[in-house]
């Protein structure tokens, strides 16, 4: 076998391990998205598009169910085939569906994730955002076995970049043109990353 076929077999037994579908933080539960997740989750998001549009291509100019409802409809097959990892972040004290999050662009060889995430506008500002991803980042190093996660946030969205320096992600650098805008524009990203030290990953 080559060094390539080894690395092939590696991300292929490390997707098939077993990952929990929900894990708590403080205030939060956080679990797998379903497709039965739509509807509340399309009322959350059009509750939000005014804040969100100018960042999410989902809500601009505003969101549509049919869009909504084709991302639903793989939402649980990306999770089983390890494409996706998205969860629901679900306020523990009310049982309302607060915002989204979790992992995309996985590469299990390494492994490495990034993390995207949106909150409801109704949550702003009370650090639901950053209690959520720093539960994915212990989920990311306790069930996924990762080595660096990554945050990727455009240069004027001071929110989520807060997010990431307040959750101990590094800024690494920023790559132009290397995100599409919600618009259809290129935009450049600031590059964020966390490590993981050697003796806590696989």
């Amino acid at each position: 076998m080559t060094a390539l076929d080894d690395q092939f077999a590696l991300a292929a037994s490390r997707k098939a391990k077993p990952i929990a579908t929900q894990f708590e933080t403080t205030r939060l539960l956080i679990r797998a998205g379903m497709a039965a997740d739509l509807d509340e989750t399309f009322d959350v998001g059009q509750a939000s598009a005014v804040a969100l549009r100018e960042w999410m291509p989902w809500a601009h100019p505003s969101p549509l169910r049919e869009s909504m409802e084709k991302y639903f409809s793989s939402i649980e097959e990306k999770w089983q085939t390890r494409e996706q990892l998205n969860f629901q972040w679900i306020e523990k004290s009310t049982g309302a569906l607060i915002g989204k999050g979790g992992f995309h662009h996985m590469d299990w060889t390494i492994p490495k994730f990034e993390i995207g995430y949106w909150l409801a506008t109704a949550h702003v500002g009370k650090g639901y955002c950053s209690e959520a991803v720093l539960g994915l980042v212990e989920f990311a190093k306790t069930e996924l076995g990762a080595k660096r996660l990554e945050i990727r946030s455009q240069p004027l969205n001071v929110r989520s970049r807060a997010v990431a320096e307040r959750c101990g992600f590094s800024l690494e650098g920023i790559n132009r043109h290397a995100l599409l805008g919600a618009d259809g524009s290129l935009r450049d990203a600031c590059m964020y990353a966390l490590i993981f030290d050697e003796s806590t990953a696989e």
